[in-house]
Protein backbone atom coordinates (compact mmCIF):
# COMPACT_ATOMS: atom_id res chain seq x y z
CA UNK A 1 0.00 0.00 0.00
CA UNK A 2 1.44 3.42 -0.86
CA UNK A 3 2.13 5.77 2.18
CA UNK A 4 0.27 8.59 0.43
CA UNK A 5 -2.58 8.31 -1.79
CA UNK A 6 -4.58 11.23 -3.26
CA UNK A 7 -7.93 10.13 -5.05
CA UNK A 8 -10.02 12.08 -7.28
CA UNK A 9 -8.72 15.77 -6.15
CA UNK A 10 -10.89 18.32 -7.54
CA UNK A 11 -10.81 22.37 -6.94
CA UNK A 12 -11.92 24.79 -8.81
CA UNK A 13 -11.19 28.62 -8.20
CA UNK A 14 -13.73 31.19 -9.60
CA UNK A 15 -15.81 28.71 -11.74
CA UNK A 16 -12.23 27.25 -13.28
CA UNK A 17 -10.54 23.90 -12.39
CA UNK A 18 -7.27 24.07 -11.07
CA UNK A 19 -7.70 20.21 -10.29
CA UNK A 20 -9.62 17.73 -12.14
CA UNK A 21 -10.02 14.40 -10.51
CA UNK A 22 -6.04 13.90 -10.04
CA UNK A 23 -5.16 10.75 -8.73
CA UNK A 24 -1.60 10.62 -7.01
CA UNK A 25 0.44 8.06 -4.98
CA UNK A 26 3.85 8.46 -3.07
CA UNK A 27 5.96 6.01 -1.52
CA UNK A 28 8.09 5.92 1.43
CA UNK A 29 11.70 6.84 0.89
CA UNK A 30 10.93 7.97 -2.61
CA UNK A 31 11.65 11.27 -4.57
CA UNK A 32 8.55 12.07 -6.71
CA UNK A 33 8.59 14.62 -9.05
CA UNK A 34 5.13 16.50 -10.18
CA UNK A 35 5.68 18.32 -13.77
CA UNK A 36 3.87 20.45 -15.51
CA UNK A 37 3.33 23.32 -17.54
CA UNK A 38 2.59 26.77 -15.60
CA UNK A 39 -1.03 26.44 -14.77
CA UNK A 40 -1.51 22.89 -14.94
CA UNK A 41 -2.50 22.26 -11.02
CA UNK A 42 0.97 21.15 -9.60
CA UNK A 43 1.12 23.48 -6.46
CA UNK A 44 -2.73 23.28 -6.06
CA UNK A 45 -2.33 19.55 -5.23
CA UNK A 46 0.21 20.22 -3.05
CA UNK A 47 -1.40 23.03 -1.56
CA UNK A 48 -4.37 20.75 -0.93
CA UNK A 49 -2.06 18.05 0.82
CA UNK A 50 -0.19 20.59 2.72
CA UNK A 51 -3.81 22.64 4.11
CA UNK A 52 -3.69 25.90 2.61
CA UNK A 53 -6.75 24.94 -0.22
CA UNK A 54 -9.61 22.84 0.94
CA UNK A 55 -10.70 20.47 -1.94
CA UNK A 56 -14.10 20.49 -3.71
CA UNK A 57 -13.68 16.48 -3.57
CA UNK A 58 -11.69 14.16 -3.34
CA UNK A 59 -10.16 11.95 -0.93
CA UNK A 60 -6.79 12.07 0.88
CA UNK A 61 -5.41 8.82 2.53
CA UNK A 62 -1.82 8.32 4.29
CA UNK A 63 -0.86 4.75 5.51
CA UNK A 64 -3.57 3.25 4.96
CA UNK A 65 -5.76 6.01 6.87
CA UNK A 66 -8.24 8.65 5.13
CA UNK A 67 -7.38 12.22 7.03
CA UNK A 68 -8.62 15.13 6.81
CA UNK A 69 -6.01 18.53 6.21
CA UNK A 70 -7.59 21.51 7.00
CA UNK A 71 -4.84 23.73 7.58
CA UNK A 72 -1.07 23.71 7.70
CA UNK A 73 -1.38 22.90 11.35
CA UNK A 74 -3.18 19.69 10.83
CA UNK A 75 -0.30 18.82 7.60
CA UNK A 76 2.03 18.97 10.01
CA UNK A 77 0.80 17.18 12.94
CA UNK A 78 0.62 14.72 10.41
CA UNK A 79 4.55 14.89 9.41
CA UNK A 80 3.95 16.89 6.25
CA UNK A 81 6.40 19.62 5.43
CA UNK A 82 6.42 22.04 2.54
CA UNK A 83 9.00 24.62 1.07
CA UNK A 84 7.53 26.87 -1.10
CA UNK A 85 8.76 28.53 -3.79
CA UNK A 86 8.51 31.89 -2.48
CA UNK A 87 9.78 31.42 1.04
CA UNK A 88 7.74 32.47 4.59
CA UNK A 89 10.39 33.27 6.35
CA UNK A 90 10.92 36.65 8.71
CA UNK A 91 14.00 38.25 7.41
CA UNK A 92 14.37 40.07 10.96
CA UNK A 93 14.13 37.33 13.06
CA UNK A 94 17.11 34.86 13.68
CA UNK A 95 17.80 31.87 11.95
CA UNK A 96 16.95 29.99 15.33
CA UNK A 97 13.81 31.66 15.72
CA UNK A 98 12.39 31.29 12.33
CA UNK A 99 13.09 27.43 12.80
CA UNK A 100 11.09 27.36 16.09
CA UNK A 101 8.46 30.19 15.39
CA UNK A 102 5.13 28.63 17.02
CA UNK A 103 6.70 25.78 18.56
CA UNK A 104 6.78 25.79 22.59
CA UNK A 105 10.40 24.58 23.15
CA UNK A 106 11.48 22.86 26.82
CA UNK A 107 11.24 25.43 29.13
CA UNK A 108 8.77 28.00 27.65
CA UNK A 109 8.46 30.66 28.01
CA UNK A 110 11.45 31.08 29.30
CA UNK A 111 13.70 29.76 25.68
CA UNK A 112 17.30 28.02 26.24
CA UNK A 113 18.88 29.44 23.22
CA UNK A 114 21.88 27.84 23.30
CA UNK A 115 20.58 24.68 23.55
CA UNK A 116 18.12 25.22 20.84
CA UNK A 117 21.40 26.40 18.64
CA UNK A 118 23.15 22.97 19.59
CA UNK A 119 20.14 21.00 18.30
CA UNK A 120 20.12 23.25 15.28
CA UNK A 121 23.49 22.64 14.33
CA UNK A 122 23.46 19.10 14.92
CA UNK A 123 20.78 18.81 12.35
CA UNK A 124 22.75 20.91 9.76
CA UNK A 125 25.71 19.04 10.12
CA UNK A 126 23.87 15.97 9.74
CA UNK A 127 22.30 17.45 6.21
CA UNK A 128 25.30 19.09 5.21
CA UNK A 129 22.91 22.06 5.84
CA UNK A 130 25.42 24.51 6.93
CA UNK A 131 24.13 27.79 8.51
CA UNK A 132 24.63 29.87 11.71
CA UNK A 133 21.58 29.82 13.56
CA UNK A 134 22.47 33.42 15.57
CA UNK A 135 22.57 35.02 11.51
CA UNK A 136 19.83 36.87 10.30
CA UNK A 137 17.77 35.56 7.76
CA UNK A 138 17.58 38.89 5.99
CA UNK A 139 21.25 38.99 5.62
CA UNK A 140 21.16 35.10 4.08
CA UNK A 141 21.75 34.83 0.34
CA UNK A 142 19.10 33.03 -1.19
CA UNK A 143 20.24 29.53 -1.66
CA UNK A 144 21.08 29.79 2.65
CA UNK A 145 17.07 30.69 3.30
CA UNK A 146 16.55 27.85 1.68
CA UNK A 147 18.34 25.72 3.78
CA UNK A 148 16.76 27.49 6.83
CA UNK A 149 13.36 26.26 5.27
CA UNK A 150 14.32 23.11 5.27
CA UNK A 151 15.64 22.28 8.40
CA UNK A 152 12.73 24.69 9.49
CA UNK A 153 10.57 20.95 8.05
CA UNK A 154 13.25 18.92 9.39
CA UNK A 155 13.02 20.25 12.69
CA UNK A 156 9.30 19.87 13.70
CA UNK A 157 9.92 15.62 12.39
CA UNK A 158 8.55 16.36 8.73
CA UNK A 159 8.45 12.49 7.41
CA UNK A 160 6.81 13.87 3.93
CA UNK A 161 8.57 16.98 2.36
CA UNK A 162 7.46 18.78 -0.27
CA UNK A 163 9.32 21.68 -2.20
CA UNK A 164 7.67 24.09 -5.33
CA UNK A 165 10.32 24.58 -7.62
CA UNK A 166 13.08 24.25 -5.26
CA UNK A 167 16.43 25.01 -7.50
CA UNK A 168 14.47 28.17 -9.12
CA UNK A 169 16.33 30.67 -7.06
CA UNK A 170 19.95 28.42 -6.89
CA UNK A 171 22.92 28.17 -8.69
CA UNK A 172 23.98 25.18 -10.14
CA UNK A 173 26.28 24.05 -7.27
CA UNK A 174 23.59 24.96 -4.66
CA UNK A 175 21.03 22.84 -6.60
CA UNK A 176 23.38 19.64 -6.68
CA UNK A 177 23.60 20.11 -2.77
CA UNK A 178 20.26 20.32 -2.17
CA UNK A 179 19.64 17.42 -4.60
CA UNK A 180 22.51 15.18 -1.84
CA UNK A 181 20.31 16.41 1.00
CA UNK A 182 16.94 14.87 -1.12
CA UNK A 183 18.60 11.95 -1.57
CA UNK A 184 20.12 11.32 1.60
CA UNK A 185 16.59 12.09 3.55
CA UNK A 186 15.18 9.19 0.54
CA UNK A 187 17.64 6.60 1.78
CA UNK A 188 16.61 7.21 5.68
CA UNK A 189 12.79 6.72 4.74
CA UNK A 190 11.53 10.16 3.75
CA UNK A 191 9.62 10.55 1.03
CA UNK A 192 10.10 13.89 -1.46
CA UNK A 193 7.76 15.39 -3.85
CA UNK A 194 9.30 18.15 -5.80
CA UNK A 195 7.01 20.19 -7.90
CA UNK A 196 8.79 21.09 -10.87
CA UNK A 197 8.92 21.77 -14.72
CA UNK A 198 13.00 21.05 -15.51
CA UNK A 199 12.87 17.82 -16.98
CA UNK A 200 16.77 17.40 -16.50
CA UNK A 201 16.46 17.49 -12.99
CA UNK A 202 13.33 15.20 -12.86
CA UNK A 203 15.30 12.61 -15.00
CA UNK A 204 18.46 12.55 -13.12
CA UNK A 205 16.95 12.81 -9.26
CA UNK A 206 13.76 11.04 -8.74
CA UNK A 207 12.01 7.60 -8.90
CA UNK A 208 8.95 8.40 -10.37
CA UNK A 209 7.17 11.16 -12.12
CA UNK A 210 3.31 12.56 -12.52
CA UNK A 211 3.00 14.52 -15.67
CA UNK A 212 -0.24 17.34 -15.00
CA UNK A 213 -1.42 18.88 -17.82
CA UNK A 214 -4.56 21.35 -18.16
CA UNK A 215 -5.41 20.24 -14.21
CA UNK A 216 -5.26 16.66 -15.31
CA UNK A 217 -3.51 13.73 -14.52
CA UNK A 218 -1.99 12.59 -17.65
CA UNK A 219 0.41 9.54 -16.67
CA UNK A 220 2.71 8.65 -13.61
CA UNK A 221 6.00 6.80 -15.24
CA UNK A 222 9.05 4.96 -13.48
CA UNK A 223 11.74 7.79 -14.42
CA UNK A 224 14.54 5.07 -15.38
CA UNK A 225 11.84 4.19 -18.23
CA UNK A 226 11.48 7.45 -19.64
CA UNK A 227 13.43 10.04 -21.44
CA UNK A 228 13.34 14.08 -22.51
CA UNK A 229 11.25 13.80 -25.53
CA UNK A 230 8.65 11.71 -23.94
CA UNK A 231 8.44 14.02 -21.06
CA UNK A 232 8.09 17.37 -23.02
CA UNK A 233 5.36 15.54 -24.83
CA UNK A 234 3.24 14.74 -22.04
CA UNK A 235 3.77 17.81 -20.18
CA UNK A 236 2.53 20.46 -23.02
CA UNK A 237 1.38 18.27 -25.46
CA UNK A 238 3.46 18.61 -28.60
CA UNK A 239 7.48 18.76 -29.67
CA UNK A 240 9.28 21.91 -28.19
CA UNK A 241 12.38 23.28 -29.85
CA UNK A 242 15.34 24.78 -28.39
CA UNK A 243 15.85 28.29 -29.23
CA UNK A 244 19.24 28.76 -30.99
CA UNK A 245 21.53 32.09 -31.33
CA UNK A 246 21.05 33.42 -34.53
CA UNK A 247 23.95 36.02 -35.87
CA UNK A 248 22.71 39.14 -35.91
CA UNK A 249 23.38 41.08 -39.26
CA UNK A 250 26.67 42.53 -40.02
CA UNK A 251 25.39 46.06 -41.21
CA UNK A 252 27.03 48.52 -38.40
CA UNK A 253 24.43 49.23 -35.44
CA UNK A 254 23.86 52.37 -33.80
CA UNK A 255 24.05 52.61 -29.88
CA UNK A 256 21.12 52.25 -28.27
CA UNK A 257 22.01 52.59 -24.97
CA UNK A 258 25.28 53.73 -22.77
CA UNK A 259 26.04 53.26 -19.89
CA UNK A 260 29.53 54.95 -19.23
CA UNK A 261 31.44 54.54 -16.05
CA UNK A 262 28.19 54.22 -13.20
CA UNK A 263 28.42 53.19 -10.05
CA UNK A 264 25.66 52.84 -7.76
CA UNK A 265 25.28 54.97 -4.58
CA UNK A 266 25.85 52.05 -2.12
CA UNK A 267 28.65 50.72 -4.31
CA UNK A 268 27.20 47.18 -5.58
CA UNK A 269 27.68 48.25 -8.76
CA UNK A 270 30.93 49.55 -10.67
CA UNK A 271 32.33 51.33 -11.82
CA UNK A 272 30.66 49.63 -15.16
CA UNK A 273 30.57 50.56 -18.51
CA UNK A 274 28.99 48.73 -21.04
CA UNK A 275 27.12 49.93 -24.64
CA UNK A 276 24.22 48.30 -25.66
CA UNK A 277 23.40 48.38 -29.88
CA UNK A 278 19.68 48.82 -31.60
CA UNK A 279 18.97 45.25 -32.66
CA UNK A 280 21.52 42.93 -30.75
CA UNK A 281 20.76 41.24 -27.62
CA UNK A 282 23.94 41.40 -24.53
CA UNK A 283 23.90 38.41 -22.41
CA UNK A 284 25.24 39.61 -18.18
CA UNK A 285 26.10 35.65 -17.06
CA UNK A 286 27.18 35.47 -13.19
CA UNK A 287 26.28 34.00 -10.08
CA UNK A 288 23.01 35.42 -8.51
CA UNK A 289 24.04 38.04 -6.06
CA UNK A 290 26.70 39.71 -8.02
CA UNK A 291 25.18 42.78 -8.88
CA UNK A 292 22.50 41.74 -12.01
CA UNK A 293 19.09 43.16 -9.80
CA UNK A 294 21.56 46.44 -8.70
CA UNK A 295 22.45 46.99 -12.09
CA UNK A 296 19.07 46.50 -13.89
CA UNK A 297 17.89 49.32 -11.27
CA UNK A 298 20.21 51.49 -11.63
CA UNK A 299 19.63 51.47 -15.81
CA UNK A 300 16.09 52.10 -14.60
CA UNK A 301 16.74 55.24 -12.12
CA UNK A 302 15.31 52.74 -9.01
CA UNK A 303 19.10 52.74 -7.44
CA UNK A 304 20.71 56.41 -7.80
CA UNK A 305 24.33 56.48 -8.70
CA UNK A 306 26.89 58.00 -7.60
CA UNK A 307 29.31 58.36 -10.84
CA UNK A 308 28.57 57.83 -14.19
CA UNK A 309 25.71 58.79 -16.81
CA UNK A 310 23.24 56.27 -18.44
CA UNK A 311 22.13 57.89 -22.03
CA UNK A 312 19.36 56.09 -24.46
CA UNK A 313 19.25 57.69 -28.68
CA UNK A 314 22.69 59.96 -26.68
CA UNK A 315 19.71 61.36 -24.59
CA UNK A 316 20.73 61.85 -21.08
CA UNK A 317 18.82 60.02 -18.45
CA UNK A 318 20.79 59.92 -15.83
CA UNK A 319 18.57 62.81 -13.32
CA UNK A 320 15.24 61.70 -15.21
CA UNK A 321 13.02 59.84 -13.12
CA UNK A 322 12.03 55.96 -13.40
CA UNK A 323 8.59 57.22 -15.39
CA UNK A 324 10.40 59.39 -17.51
CA UNK A 325 12.78 56.46 -18.72
CA UNK A 326 10.16 54.70 -19.40
CA UNK A 327 8.68 56.99 -21.45
CA UNK A 328 11.79 57.51 -23.35
CA UNK A 329 11.65 53.78 -24.41
CA UNK A 330 12.78 51.74 -21.67
CA UNK A 331 11.39 48.54 -21.03
CA UNK A 332 12.05 46.77 -16.99
CA UNK A 333 10.78 42.96 -16.13
CA UNK A 334 12.32 42.70 -12.87
CA UNK A 335 13.27 39.90 -11.33
CA UNK A 336 11.20 39.44 -8.58
CA UNK A 337 7.75 39.82 -9.86
CA UNK A 338 5.62 39.91 -6.34
CA UNK A 339 8.27 42.12 -4.02
CA UNK A 340 8.06 44.86 -7.00
CA UNK A 341 6.29 43.78 -10.58
CA UNK A 342 3.13 42.69 -9.13
CA UNK A 343 -0.19 43.67 -6.94
CA UNK A 344 -0.93 39.70 -5.94
CA UNK A 345 -4.73 41.11 -4.06
CA UNK A 346 -5.59 42.97 -7.68
CA UNK A 347 -6.99 41.10 -10.86
CA UNK A 348 -5.22 41.27 -14.24
CA UNK A 349 -6.97 44.51 -15.85
CA UNK A 350 -5.65 46.35 -12.79
CA UNK A 351 -2.19 45.11 -12.35
CA UNK A 352 -2.22 46.02 -16.25
CA UNK A 353 -3.23 49.36 -15.80
CA UNK A 354 0.21 50.05 -13.55
CA UNK A 355 1.84 51.27 -16.41
CA UNK A 356 -1.22 51.54 -18.67
CA UNK A 357 -2.28 54.41 -16.73
CA UNK A 358 -1.27 57.40 -19.15
CA UNK A 359 -2.44 55.57 -22.39
CA UNK A 360 -4.42 57.96 -24.35
CA UNK A 361 -6.77 55.06 -26.02
CA UNK A 362 -7.62 53.90 -22.12
CA UNK A 363 -8.99 57.53 -21.54
CA UNK A 364 -12.46 59.25 -22.32
CA UNK A 365 -12.51 62.24 -21.39
CA UNK A 366 -9.65 62.41 -18.70
CA UNK A 367 -11.35 59.23 -17.08
CA UNK A 368 -10.33 55.90 -17.48
CA UNK A 369 -12.43 53.75 -20.10
CA UNK A 370 -13.02 50.41 -18.59
CA UNK A 371 -14.56 48.90 -21.84
CA UNK A 372 -10.98 49.65 -23.53
CA UNK A 373 -9.25 48.58 -20.93
CA UNK A 374 -10.94 45.07 -20.81
CA UNK A 375 -10.32 45.08 -24.42
CA UNK A 376 -6.65 45.62 -23.78
CA UNK A 377 -6.52 42.73 -21.20
CA UNK A 378 -8.43 40.04 -22.97
CA UNK A 379 -5.67 40.84 -25.85
CA UNK A 380 -2.73 40.21 -23.57
CA UNK A 381 -4.56 37.30 -22.22
CA UNK A 382 -4.96 35.75 -25.85
CA UNK A 383 -1.72 37.00 -27.08
CA UNK A 384 0.29 35.39 -24.37
CA UNK A 385 -1.36 32.59 -23.55
CA UNK A 386 -2.48 33.33 -20.02
CA UNK A 387 -4.89 31.05 -18.03
CA UNK A 388 -7.15 32.47 -15.87
CA UNK A 389 -10.57 31.88 -14.69
CA UNK A 390 -11.45 35.47 -15.76
CA UNK A 391 -10.11 39.08 -15.80
CA UNK A 392 -11.61 39.66 -12.38
CA UNK A 393 -9.21 36.79 -10.90
CA UNK A 394 -7.05 38.36 -8.36
CA UNK A 395 -3.11 37.52 -9.76
CA UNK A 396 -2.26 35.39 -6.66
CA UNK A 397 -4.94 32.67 -7.81
CA UNK A 398 -2.79 32.43 -10.79
CA UNK A 399 0.23 30.32 -11.56
CA UNK A 400 4.05 31.74 -11.49
CA UNK A 401 4.28 31.67 -15.11
CA UNK A 402 1.29 33.19 -15.82
CA UNK A 403 2.21 36.00 -13.47
CA UNK A 404 5.15 36.23 -15.60
CA UNK A 405 3.53 36.59 -19.14
CA UNK A 406 1.18 39.20 -17.57
CA UNK A 407 4.24 41.02 -16.86
CA UNK A 408 5.95 40.45 -20.33
CA UNK A 409 2.76 41.79 -21.79
CA UNK A 410 2.48 44.82 -20.23
CA UNK A 411 5.97 45.64 -20.42
CA UNK A 412 6.69 44.74 -23.76
CA UNK A 413 3.14 46.94 -24.89
CA UNK A 414 4.36 49.52 -26.09
CA UNK A 415 7.63 48.28 -28.58
CA UNK A 416 10.45 49.83 -26.41
CA UNK A 417 13.82 50.70 -27.86
CA UNK A 418 14.95 49.01 -24.66
CA UNK A 419 14.37 46.06 -22.93
CA UNK A 420 16.00 45.31 -19.74
CA UNK A 421 14.69 41.43 -18.61
CA UNK A 422 15.88 40.35 -15.74
CA UNK A 423 15.46 36.60 -14.94
CA UNK A 424 12.68 36.75 -17.91
CA UNK A 425 12.01 33.25 -17.70
CA UNK A 426 12.70 32.29 -14.06
CA UNK A 427 9.66 30.03 -12.94
CA UNK A 428 8.59 29.46 -16.87
CA UNK A 429 7.90 25.88 -18.02
CA UNK A 430 9.77 24.57 -21.28
CA UNK A 431 7.19 25.95 -23.51
CA UNK A 432 6.53 29.33 -22.04
CA UNK A 433 10.53 29.77 -22.26
CA UNK A 434 10.38 28.65 -25.66
CA UNK A 435 7.63 31.44 -26.18
CA UNK A 436 9.49 34.29 -24.25
CA UNK A 437 12.69 34.01 -26.07
CA UNK A 438 10.67 33.80 -29.53
CA UNK A 439 9.62 37.12 -27.94
CA UNK A 440 12.81 38.42 -27.04
CA UNK A 441 14.44 37.03 -30.38
CA UNK A 442 11.73 39.35 -32.43
CA UNK A 443 12.18 42.71 -30.63
CA UNK A 444 15.84 42.26 -31.90
CA UNK A 445 14.65 41.68 -35.27
CA UNK A 446 12.44 44.90 -35.04
CA UNK A 447 15.26 46.90 -33.90
CA UNK A 448 14.93 46.76 -30.06
CA UNK A 449 18.10 46.51 -27.63
CA UNK A 450 17.97 43.84 -25.13
CA UNK A 451 19.61 43.67 -21.99
CA UNK A 452 19.15 39.66 -20.79
CA UNK A 453 20.56 39.15 -16.81
CA UNK A 454 19.92 35.53 -16.25
CA UNK A 455 21.89 32.91 -13.76
CA UNK A 456 20.53 30.60 -16.46
CA UNK A 457 23.92 30.02 -18.60
CA UNK A 458 22.12 27.80 -21.25
CA UNK A 459 20.02 31.19 -22.11
CA UNK A 460 22.18 33.24 -22.12
CA UNK A 461 24.78 31.33 -24.47
CA UNK A 462 21.21 30.12 -27.06
CA UNK A 463 19.83 33.87 -27.49
CA UNK A 464 22.55 36.46 -26.89
CA UNK A 465 25.03 38.19 -29.36
CA UNK A 466 27.35 39.33 -27.01
CA UNK A 467 27.91 38.13 -23.44
CA UNK A 468 29.21 39.61 -20.53
CA UNK A 469 30.35 38.42 -16.91
CA UNK A 470 29.46 40.04 -13.96
CA UNK A 471 31.21 39.23 -10.56
CA UNK A 472 30.49 41.57 -7.29
CA UNK A 473 29.35 44.48 -9.83
CA UNK A 474 32.54 44.67 -12.11
CA UNK A 475 31.87 44.02 -15.63
CA UNK A 476 34.83 41.13 -15.68
CA UNK A 477 34.84 40.94 -19.94
CA UNK A 478 32.69 41.05 -22.86
CA UNK A 479 32.51 38.91 -26.20
CA UNK A 480 31.13 37.67 -29.21
CA UNK A 481 28.87 34.49 -28.99
CA UNK A 482 30.65 32.78 -31.47
CA UNK A 483 33.88 33.12 -29.57
CA UNK A 484 32.89 31.90 -25.71
CA UNK A 485 34.84 29.33 -23.89
CA UNK A 486 32.75 28.06 -21.71
CA UNK A 487 35.78 26.97 -19.33
CA UNK A 488 37.09 30.98 -19.19
CA UNK A 489 33.41 32.26 -18.70
CA UNK A 490 33.29 29.85 -15.37
CA UNK A 491 36.36 31.21 -14.19
CA UNK A 492 35.57 34.76 -14.85
CA UNK A 493 32.19 33.57 -13.18
CA UNK A 494 34.44 32.94 -10.05
CA UNK A 495 36.41 36.06 -9.93
CA UNK A 496 39.40 35.42 -11.58
CA UNK A 497 40.28 38.29 -14.01
CA UNK A 498 42.04 36.68 -16.62
CA UNK A 499 40.03 33.80 -17.18
CA UNK A 500 42.95 31.64 -16.27
CA UNK A 501 43.38 28.92 -13.12
CA UNK A 502 45.82 30.38 -11.06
Amino acid sequence: MPYLTMTGITKQFFGKAANDAVDFSLERGEIHALLGENGAGKTTLMNILYGIYQMDAGSIHLDGKIVNIKSPKDALGLHIGMVHQHFTLVPTLTVRENITLGLKSPGYPFVHRNMLDEEISALSERYALSIDPKALVGQLSVGQQQRVEIMKALYRKTDLLILDEPTAVLTPSEAEGLFAVLHQLAEEGHSVIIITHHIDEVLHHTDRVTILRNARNIQTVLTDQTNEQELSQLMIGRKVQKTQHRISSSAVRQPALVLDGIQTQEGMVGPLSLTLHAGSIVGIAGVDGNGQTELAEAIMGIRKLSKGSVHLDGVDLTHLSIQQRRQKGIAYISDDRHRDGLVLDMDLRENLLLSFHQKPSLKHHHLLDRTALDKATEQAVACYGIKTASLSCPLRYLSGGNQQKLILARELADDPKVVIACQPTRGLDIGCTEEVHKTLLTLRSQGCAVLLLSSDLEEILAISDRIGVLYKGTLMDVFENEQVDLTRLGLLMAGLGNGRLQ
